[in-house]
């Protein structure tokens, strides 16, 4: 790496999938495939319903958007309507370290400071800008 890294990322942490139906996208991914949702939950200030299955010791996280105008329906509204990978996240051991390394390295953070994410992480995006399109979560979950 160029100038090398303090950031810890301690694996992906989940790769975040738009849906524009949970319930009808759940059936494919435990019907089919056998994998287990660990339960459902809305993160009000995101406008997502969220469901996780775990995949080894990953995570797939499907996300419906809860109105019009959320961040995931303009994505689906961008990809033709349909559903799509929207993000992918690594887990750090520090955010506020990772978020200051990638400023103090030139980068655009969506995210200035954490916030609250589904599974009780704190989380913080960096901006696609800087990733060349890949729309990049910070995670940390203890």
């Amino acid at each position: 790496l160029l100038g090398g890294s303090r950031m810890n990322i301690l694996r992906v942490d989940h790769v975040g999938i738009a849906v524009n139906n949970l319930e009808e996208t759940l059936k494919f991914y435990e019907d089919v495939l056998g994998l287990k949702c660990e339960g459902t939950e809305i993160v009000e200030d995101q406008k997502v319903k969220v469901a996780f299955l775990p995949v080894g010791d990953t995570e797939l996280e499907l996300l419906e958007s809860t109105c019009e105008d959320g961040p995931i329906a303009k994505f689906i509204a961008k990809n033709g309507g349909r559903g799509g990978i929207q993000h992918v996240a690594v887990r750090v051991d520090d955010i506020e370290k990772a978020i200051e390394e990638v400023k103090e390295k030139g980068y655009k953070m969506i995210d200035e400071k954490p916030r609250y994410g589904a599974g009780n992480a704190k989380i913080a995006f960096c901006h696609p800008k800087g990733t060349d399109g890949v729309l990049l979560e910070l995670s940390e979950r203890k």
